[in-house]
């Protein structure tokens, strides 16, 4: 624009144009900002600190104050004799804008940051808000703060990528559960392919595991075959319509239905099941 043109721009015009120049750029920010958001919640793999509330309810409670991140940075084990830091490790980490995870909300990483399950699990009395609810790691007998309460996920094993399924000893998990043989066990099976060594197995215990993440940590192959998911991607749900008969807790739950009303045989149910097994008509 030359001199000319310059001179005959109006303040009034003036004023719309810069007007308009930033609103261009606070719709911008945003979009940039709803992208962001969108972004960050749109990832189920998230694994928040112990005691959280379900996501949701999490996500309208936090204010994002970093109180316990700090709190984890300053555990016990983290501080010498007097007090100081060792260094700048913890667990918990505040997200950024590149984490796919909610800007500013505690989050941590097995792999990188497993939770130690410090025994005054300082993170939870930190919060302000109850985010972080106390109620959920407090046993209910003892009405004291208990690591086997935690529950911010469970550890799932990849049976074709673990190389204790390959026949190589290897329990690098399950010695690094802080809840030894409890949950993680080793299940003995026979190699057939040598006839004479045996399989090591690690089994995850899913009402044991805390998802604490040290079994991912510790695991020797190069993407770790033990890792941990939110319980509500890595499991599944039977549904209510199903009842365990030798569980008379869970027969409480049908004990007003009429028994007639429960159909459990057929005409598949009258033939033997070798004559089943051995016919062509299996729909009979």
């Amino acid at each position: 624009m030359g001199e000319k043109e310059k001179k005959h721009i109006t303040p009034r015009r003036r004023f719309f144009t810069d007007m308009a120049h930033h609103i261009g750029l606070g719709t911008m920010g945003v979009m940039l900002l709803g992208g962001y958001a969108t972004k960050a919640k749109s990832s189920p793999l998230t694994l928040r600190p112990p005691a959280a509330l379900v996501e949701n309810d999490f996500l309208k409670t936090c204010i994002k104050c970093g109180l316990c991140a700090e709190a984890c940075v300053n555990r016990p084990q983290n501080l010498t004799r007097d007090g100081k830091r060792k260094d700048e490790f913890g667990t918990l980490k505040m997200a950024k804008a590149s984490d796919n995870v909610t800007i500013g909300t505690p989050f941590f990483t097995p792999r990188d940051t497993p939770c130690y399950m410090c025994e005054d699990i300082p993170c939870v009395p930190a919060c302000p808000t109850g985010a972080l609810d106390i109620t959920k790691v407090t046993n209910p007998k003892t009405k004291k703060l208990d690591i086997r309460q935690m529950d911010m996920g469970v550890a799932v094993v990849d049976v074709h990528s673990c190389i204790a399924f390959w026949g190589l000893q290897c329990d690098a998990c399950y010695r690094a559960c802080p809840l030894l043989d409890e949950a993680i066990k080793l299940q003995y099976n026979r190699n057939s392919r040598t006839g004479k060594h045996a399989f090591l197995e690690p089994v995850v215990n899913p009402n044991v595991c805390t998802g604490c993440g040290l079994c991912e940590k510790a695991c020797v192959t190069e993407k770790p075959a033990i890792f941990v998911l939110p319980k509500d991607v890595a499991q599944g749900k039977v549904g209510d319509h199903y009842v365990k008969g030798w569980d008379k807790k869970d027969q409480q739950r049908v004990k007003d239905r009429n028994e007639k009303d429960i159909i459990t045989h057929d005409d598949r149910s009258k033939k033997k099941p070798l004559d089943y097994l051995n016919s062509n008509q299996l729909g009979l």
